[in-house]
């Protein structure tokens, strides 16, 4: 009568398969969750580090009409959201006209007053890249990419521009404000505040995040992470 139970060797052999599977599956799901873990750590620790500046001046209304009118222009068009690496020129450079991400929205606005975060932002790497966020596994400033990313625009602003409080008053918000969030997950977002209110005298926000860019009544719909005033 042969035996209902596997023999050693073929429980080993179960046993065995049964531990590589669960290896193998861990490490996938380790690999999933741990760059948005890494992206939710990271945000805890800029927002703990955040320092408002006192009495930042606010954008000279003729500049920042200028800045808003090419924002604007954005949500008029298509423009699909394609948060792809492209290789572009640089400085000056740009993904097709066509495509972009919420990070595009504020570096092409930017340039209409003679900023090009392309070049400011990879400068500023090149002078000090262990100031920005480790999120990506690089060793060295990427011109094509990293103007495109929140979390060092984020750093760059932190460093360079007027910082102010992130507070739940409107009235706190001056057109051509720049807001950065925390949508969750360790994901993040930026938008441009809007010289344009809604019914609830909300200043409008222009930001891309999905589909094409907009211009709507976000402000406080996502955890504010940033608050940013360009100044300098």
């Amino acid at each position: 009568m042969r035996s209902k139970f596997l023999c050693p060797r073929a429980r080993r052999i179960l046993i065995f398969s049964g531990v590589a599977f669960g290896l193998a599956w861990g490490v996938t799901l380790f690999s999933h969750l741990r760059p948005s873990s890494r992206r939710a750590r990271w945000i805890k620790e800029y927002v703990s580090r955040y320092q408002p500046e006192a009495d930042v001046l606010k954008l000279d209304p003729a500049i920042c009409s200028r800045v808003l009118e090419t924002a604007r222009a954005m949500t008029t068009r298509p423009i699909r959201y394609d948060p792809g690496y492209y290789k572009i020129a640089f400085p000056g450079g740009d993904v097709a006209d066509d495509t972009g991400v919420c990070a595009d929205v504020i570096v092409r606005s930017l340039r209409a007053m003679g900023l090009d975060l392309q070049n400011l932002v990879n400068e500023d790497m090149k002078r000090d890249f262990e100031s920005y966020p480790a999120l990506w596994s690089l060793r060295g400033p990427d011109p094509n990419i990293d103007h495109r990313r929140v979390p060092n625009l984020m750093a760059y602003f932190q460093r360079h521009e007027g910082v102010v409080a992130m507070s739940r008053d409107e009235a706190d918000y001056a057109p051509c404000d720049i807001v950065a969030w925390d949508l969750g997950g360790g994901v993040t977002h930026i938008g441009l505040v809007s010289d344009r209110k809604s019914g609830h005298a909300r200043p409008l926000v222009i930001h891309h995040i999905g589909g094409n860019p907009t211009e709507e009544d976000v402000l406080f719909e996502w955890d504010i992470i940033g608050h940013f005033r360009i100044d300098k």
